[in-house]
């Protein structure tokens, strides 16, 4: 039995860090959605910046 409670505890550390992933990403897509605008702004004044 004592395998069994070893493969328990790895299979939730395997789901908290799919948990984080995903509270990762949807922070990261709302602050792209928010912010997409400024971010695209800042991009294209590096280019212009560069010559290129």
């Amino acid at each position: 039995m004592g395998w069994r409670s070893g493969r328990r505890q790895s299979g939730q550390g395997m789901v908290e860090y799919a948990l984080i992933l995903v509270l990762v990403s949807i922070v990261v897509i709302v602050i792209l959605l928010t912010m997409g605008n400024q971010i695209n702004n800042v991009f294209s004044n590096v280019v212009a910046a560069l010559g290129a």
